[in-house]
């Protein structure tokens, strides 16, 4: 087995223990610092709460920045039904079938969790006629139970839990021992922990980065706007973040991905180029692939006005948005084309 490949496993299953809702990231943050503390890079906060992380290069004048997201989907409290259950409205981008019946924690203002799980109202097979085993299920229709004794709205309320409470679902992770790793939510936490081995590793190696390099660990990707506090002297933002395998796409878990385009926006082409000739070169197994139901923090970036170039790459995985699979092999490649890029130049002119 490969070491490095271990090590970003190990510490994906770290990240992915620690809940990290779109808007409650603070924990897994702090994580995040902890581990860029032990490499000795300093760290900032922007005003949104994400990590930004430095690491000083030999060429200062054009700066990239590098980024993962820590925030995963999940679910707020919408109100309290009669029955004292929960309904809830999404935080990011899924369908309702994903998390149904999955076990969940409902994390209050004042710091209490409350355990459940999300189930559609007529969940009870021997209760409801066969028309109801394939109803559409929507936020309508389906309900935290929760795991602690109440049956009415007050009682629920008695508890703490109001309206705006996070919710968060299980990830459920399991390393199989064909090399499969299947989680909720490796998008993004592998590619948190593919960055941060990343860094590690290197400077471990005592190795000069060739342009200084921001780590944007971001918090609010999963709704859109993830990276807004871009250094001015940035030429050039690589999202690792995860690639698609599905019918219609090329990706495969045992490769890394890169993306020519997305939802959003083509990616940078001389990007995809040097992606492509560094895999290449390193023999390092690759896809390159485009999606339409897809953005990244990268290509919001760009969207969002900012002047500069955009790539995105990663692992892929099976089932993205639902219950995730990949492969320690895209992990590996995924390291590889990662150090690959961090050792290699922005490939962007000097500005006149």
């Amino acid at each position: 087995m490969d070491v490095l490949t271990d090590r970003v496993i190990q510490l994906t299953l770290e990240l992915l223990a620690v809940p990290s809702v779109s808007g409650d990231c603070e924990r897994v943050l702090k994580r995040v610092e902890s581990e860029l503390a032990s490499c000795g890079l300093p760290c900032t906060r922007t005003h949104k709460g994400a990590v930004i992380a430095v690491w000083e290069g030999q060429d200062n004048q054009r700066q990239r920045v590098v980024t993962a997201h820590v925030d995963t989907l999940g679910a707020v409290v919408r109100y309290i039904r009669k029955n004292g259950r929960l309904r809830l409205y999404p935080i990011g981008g899924f369908d309702w079938r994903s998390f149904e019946g999955e076990n969940c924690t409902v994390h209050t203002l004042d710091g209490q969790e409350y355990r459940g799980t999300l189930l559609p109202d007529k969940a009870a097979r021997h209760a409801f006629p066969p028309e109801a085993h394939n109803e559409a299920h929507t936020l309508d229709n389906v309900e935290v139970r929760l795991d602690v004794l109440t049956d009415s709205r007050e009682s629920t309320e008695a508890l703490g839990i109001h309206p705006g409470d996070i919710v968060s679902f299980d990830p459920r992770s399991e390393v199989t021992d064909t090399g499969f790793i299947k989680s909720r939510f490796l998008d993004d936490k592998l590619g948190a922990a593919l960055v941060l081995t990343a860094v590690k590793v290197l400077k471990e190696k005592g190795t000069a980065l060739p342009n200084t390099t921001h780590f944007y660990f971001s918090n609010y990707e999963e709704i859109g706007h993830g990276t807004p506090a871009i250094p001015p002297a940035a030429a050039e933002i690589a999202a690792i973040d995860i690639g698609v395998v599905s019918e219609g796409c090329s990706s495969s878990e045992h490769a890394a991905t890169i993306l020519s385009r997305d939802g959003i926006m083509p990616y940078d082409r001389d990007g995809v180029r040097r992606l492509k000739a560094l895999a290449e070169a390193e023999n390092i197994p690759y896809r390159i692939d485009a999606y339409q139901n897809y953005g990244s923090d990268a290509s919001t970036c760009v969207r969002s006005g900012k002047d500069i170039r955009a790539l995105c790459f990663g692992p892929a995985a099976e089932a993205t948005h639902n219950y995730e699979r990949t492969h320690r092999d895209s992990v590996k490649a995924s390291l590889q084309l990662l150090e690959a890029y961090l050792l290699s130049g922005t490939g962007v002119s000097q500005p006149r």
